[in-house]
């Protein structure tokens, strides 16, 4: 060991690295790699060190295996150095392996940051997401309405398939810049239509950024919360039963969305409920499940109107929830005959501070339900809904009533509760 190679102070790195490689790292940064026993990175970034003679780690296949084995190097003292794209902290291996190891990080420019600079506009106030390694499922509502947006891409999720999802959504509104290759020998970047984007053949390696068209911003549709009745495909007449927009409303409140929630809509139907589910859980999942063939058609038609990407399949639940990850919300607009069974495995699967919302229309629908969340040991608030819409008679107004709803909502019961019904018990 050379004098003052001092191997305690030594913390493994983690250094961003560009497209041109050598070229985009600071000599001090050099110096730590040639300096270095163990280098880890994708093949690409190892491939701009073909002379390095220490342990190579090539980052495929399992994280979790590398981390392990960069973990084991590291704990017998050696000099281990990372190489990651860009920023590790942006969408990189930096934040999984800081909660592993005690590391240093060294980010350089990101290729959102890069692309944005070619673009020459600022970026704090772009919508960011990552489609690296991951769905695309539930992109349009959680793009909609917004004027600038960021895409991280894949083999999988590139800008012609990104192209022909947004067609599918109708979000004609948008244009489509592309960087490829960026700081590269072969950088290039150039504006798109998406009908074109979806003929064209593009490298790997590449970010693309969404702007609004100025000319199709106009046409921009607005779906506040409670869209009308009437805007929703749906069969006619009243079997194609829709919940109406007030109780939608209500039943929406007390599923207590959040922005990551998983929600079940069972017996969706038109999909009202599902698809202003997933314009609020915009992170989250929303998965439906019909039974009539002709109502999930009219739901599929309303998720493309309305821009919410869920997942709706057919069938009579029960049957199908196994295929749904666990929900934090549940909604029932209908049980059919499977009252019971349906409840009981609603209960089971609601995960933790997780919400059954179930609408009834008569007094028997209501008082099993009752029973049977009662017996699965949730707490049941119930809420009887009248609403009254205004309708012309001749130069004056009157009011129609709607068929009153019960407003089922089941959630577990808090634990202080439970022990205090139990102390109270034993007095």
């Amino acid at each position: 060991m050379d004098k003052g190679d001092n191997r305690l102070a030594w913390k493994p790195k983690i250094i961003g690295i560009g497209d041109n490689g050598k070229k985009s790292l600071l000599p001090t940064y050099l110096n730590w790699i040639e300096s270095s026993e163990v280098l880890m990175g994708g093949e690409r970034q190892l491939a701009f060190f073909p002379e390095y003679t220490g342990i190579k780690i090539v980052l495929k296949g399992s994280l979790a295996n590398s981390a392990n084995r960069l973990i084991e190097e590291a704990g017998l003292g050696k000099r281990c150095v990372v190489l990651a794209s860009g920023d590790p902290l942006f969408y990189g291996i930096g934040g999984y392996l800081s909660s592993k190891l005690d590391v240093e990080i060294y980010p350089t420019t990101s290729s959102i940051q890069a692309a944005f600079a070619r673009l020459g506009e600022s970026w704090q106030d772009a919508e960011v997401v990552s489609l690296h390694g991951r769905s695309m499922k539930g992109l349009a509502q959680r793009i909609d309405g917004k004027s600038k947006v960021a895409l991280l891409t894949d083999e999988n999720n590139h800008p012609g398939a990104i192209a022909a999802y947004l067609l599918d959504f109708g979000m004609t509104e948008y244009r489509m810049f592309v960087a490829e290759n960026l700081d590269g020998e072969s950088e290039r970047c150039g504006w798109y239509e998406l009908q074109e984007a979806g003929g064209h053949t593009f490298s790997p390696l590449n970010v693309v950024i969404l702007r609004h068209d100025a000319d199709a911003s106009a046409s921009i549709p607005s779906w506040p919360l409670g869209i009308e009745d009437e805007a929703f495909s749906q069969r006619k007449p009243d079997k194609g039963l829709i919940t109406k927009k007030e109780i939608r409303v209500l039943s929406l409140g007390q599923l207590a969305l959040k922005p990551d929630s998983i929600v079940w809509d069972i017996g969706t139907c038109t999909g009202s409920v599902a698809i202003e589910a997933a314009r609020i859980a915009k992170q989250g999942q929303v998965y439906a499940i019909e039974k009539n063939a002709a109502d999930l058609q009219n739901c599929l038609e309303n998720m493309r109107r309305f821009r919410a990407d869920i997942t709706a399949v057919q069938g009579l639940a029960p049957e199908g929830l196994e295929s749904f990850p666990d929900p934090d919300s549940v909604f029932l607009g209908g049980t059919g005959g499977e009252m019971k069974e349906l409840l009981r495995i609603c209960a089971e699967r609601l995960r933790p501070g997780g919400r059954i919302v179930l609408n009834a229309v008569t007094i028997e629908n209501l008082y099993e339900a009752n029973k049977i969340l009662a017996a699965e040991g949730l707490a049941v608030n119930i809420s009887m809904v009248q609403i009254s819409r205004s309708k012309p008679i001749l130069d004056m107004t009157r009011f129609e009533g709607l068929n009153p709803v019960y407003i089922i909502t089941a959630k577990h019961k808090e634990p202080d509760a439970a022990n205090e019904k139990e102390t109270c018990a034993s007095e």
